[in-house]
């Protein structure tokens, strides 16, 4: 079966504000302000972790990876209490999930939030239903951009590896589908913008609305 398997974070939904304000937490609860803003929508893709190396090293002074760590735990607290205050799905993002499982298509999430989170924040959203399955940092030892993630979305998904490709956002994304051996698609609409196009992806994403025809084009 045809399959589309998608990353979750700045592809299927902006969920950069709240996962901004769960590393602004983490400072506030040190005694700082908040040191990340909107301007740092594309390192909240990036994780957790990546969040905190940036707020530590706008603080000037010194700091190592068990401040990150010890931190770590507080920010996905703080995320879990604050999922989707701010988080939306880009627009047209759910109808064309829907538009391509009438169509014959299974569809997965392939994501490095971890698995709860993202069980939750789907949910939450309102998408359960359009995904076959959903595979989280911590489903396996690996994540993305390991490959086996994605091989594992695309099985339980009851898709064939052969006829699947990744929508995503990220150099990881496309890292993975690398791995994998499928084609890759990355939206122009994330934080990035066209500036994406650096990566050389198989295909360009520029709205929910295309992609349909572009899932005709990138498998058979």
């Amino acid at each position: 079966m045809r399959t589309v398997v998608f990353d979750l974070d700045g592809t299927l939904a902006d969920t950069s504000a709240d996962l901004l304000a769960s590393a602004n937490a983490c400072f506030q609860a040190l005694g700082h302000g908040d040191l990340l803003g909107p301007q740092d929508a594309l390192t909240a893709f990036h994780g957790g972790r990546a969040m905190l190396r940036l707020g530590f090293a706008r603080l000037g002074g010194p700091w190592s990876e068990e401040d990150v760590s010890r931190e770590y735990p507080r920010l996905l607290a703080a995320y879990a209490e604050g999922l989707a205050v701010h988080t939306r799905l880009y627009p047209g993002a759910a109808e064309a999930v829907e538009a391509l499982r009438q169509a014959g298509h299974a569809t997965a999430i392939c994501t490095n939030k971890p698995e709860a989170l993202a069980v939750d924040l789907v949910r939450q959203l309102g998408i359960s239903h359009l995904f076959g399955a959903l595979v989280g940092a911590d489903t396996f030892p690996v994540r993305k951009p390991d490959p086996m993630p994605y091989r594992a979305a695309v099985e339980r998904a009851g898709g064939s590896l052969t006829r699947s490709f990744l929508v995503g956002d990220t150099q990881t994304d496309r890292d993975t589908a690398r791995a994998a051996g499928v084609p890759v698609a990355l939206v122009t609409f994330g934080p990035e913008g066209q500036a994406i196009a650096r990566l050389t992806p198989d295909a360009l994403l520029h709205h929910f609305d295309d992609l349909p025809a572009l899932a005709q084009g990138l498998i058979s």
